[in-house]
């Protein structure tokens, strides 16, 4: 039996009709930059998931750059964030001429540990950029009592994490900011890059909404430089067509996920582990294994698809040499990026395959 990492050509079929007759009326009334669609899946994706508002963008790197602004973030200012993650979760602190200092992850969840965070914080502090990873929500309460503390701006990013909740809050308004991926590989992916932005503050917001449009709070007035972070009307329209689906799709993540949580007896491996107080929407399912290449091979002889997510730490990289990070820096992050592997797991999965993929790793 075959087991793909990712496919998404089943979830595109069974919409393909619905996605393309959108794409029409979009086109035929030239709503391409903003707009009516963008405006309706702003609105559905509040209302759906408990945000009072959302300004969609153009990737779900924009609204990390836009809240790097927004906090006040700049040159001489240190934010603090973690090394196992995408990139982009990076660049916003970067982009704006802020130092990112990395603080090691917890050793359950893989996300930042508020521990490491609060041994992080220096007087040139400024903020805290989170990231939900994998779909499990970070562990806010002592994060959010770190930030308090020293008054720093906490930005959320959620882009693997979209529905996921912690404490029966949704992720992204716990901190300041929130920040969304609309990538074609997340949970709720456009056709295309996309991304999403949401606060508590309506005066970020307000902000924010500027930004997004050259710094423009109304036609040809710049009240600060801003950026062209535009949402474009074809991804709304597939954002709101995916959005009426994306909580069957979530269900069925979580029903995959405990599948594997109560098959999988591989000795050595380390299985994720979901906050008490939280809410994970499995974008990923990740575990660590000491002999996770090996692991791979078997997996991919039994024709289950992997990959590794992520194999090399933020703090390691050549683009952040000057920072003076070394190997041993991070023990934690070092550790589970030389032994995560992740499983397949999107809805389309039958239980067949599924536990093809629990039989193929007991046996190993």
């Amino acid at each position: 039996m075959k087991v793909p990492f990712l496919d998404l050509q089943p979830q595109h079929r069974a919409i393909r009709a619905e996605v393309l007759a959108a794409l029409a009326a979009t086109y035929d009334a030239t709503r391409f930059c903003l707009g009516k669609d963008v405006e309706d899946f702003e609105q559905a994706f509040s209302a759906t998931l408990g945000y009072p508002r959302t300004l969609g963008m153009n990737s779900g790197t924009s609204p990390l750059h836009v809240a790097s602004v927004c906090g006040g973030f700049g040159p001489g200012d240190e934010v603090i964030t973690t090394p196992f993650t995408f990139a982009s979760s990076c660049w916003g602190i970067s982009y704006v001429g802020a130092t990112p200092v990395f603080a090691d992850i917890d050793p359950d969840t893989w996300c930042l540990s508020p521990e490491a965070v609060a041994r992080a914080v220096t007087p040139r502090t400024k903020g805290i950029v989170v990231v939900h990873i994998f779909g499990q929500p970070a562990r806010m309460d002592e994060i959010m009592a770190v930030a308090r503390a020293h008054r720093l701006f906490v930005v959320e990013d959620c882009a693997q994490a979209v529905g996921a909740a912690y404490r029966g809050q949704p992720v992204g308004l716990i901190g300041d900011c929130g920040t969304f991926s609309f990538y074609p590989t997340k949970n709720l992916g456009g056709c295309g890059e996309g991304g999403a932005f949401v606060s508590r503050h309506a005066a970020v917001m307000d902000r924010a909404q500027r930004l997004r449009v050259h710094g423009s709070p109304r036609r040809y007035e710049h009240a600060e430089v801003g950026f062209n972070f535009r949402m474009d009307g074809f991804q709304g329209a597939v954002l709101n067509i995916k959005l009426r689906r994306l909580a069957a799709w979530t269900a069925r993540r979580r029903a995959i996920a405990a599948r594997y949580r109560a098959g999988i007896r591989l000795a050595d491996a380390q299985l994720p582990v979901v906050p008490a107080d939280g809410e994970s929407v499995w974008h990923q399912f990740t575990l660590l294994h000491p002999r996770r290449d090996a692991l791979r091979a078997h997996l991919e002889k039994s024709g289950v698809g992997t990959e590794i997510i992520y194999p090399g730490p933020m703090h390691l990289q050549a683009c952040y040499a000057s920072l003076g990070y070394r190997r041993g820096s991070l023990p934690v992050a070092e550790a589970a990026s030389a032994r995560c592997v992740s499983l397949p797991i999107f809805p389309e999965l039958s239980d067949e395959q599924v536990d093809h993929v629990i039989q193929s790793l007991n046996s190993f």
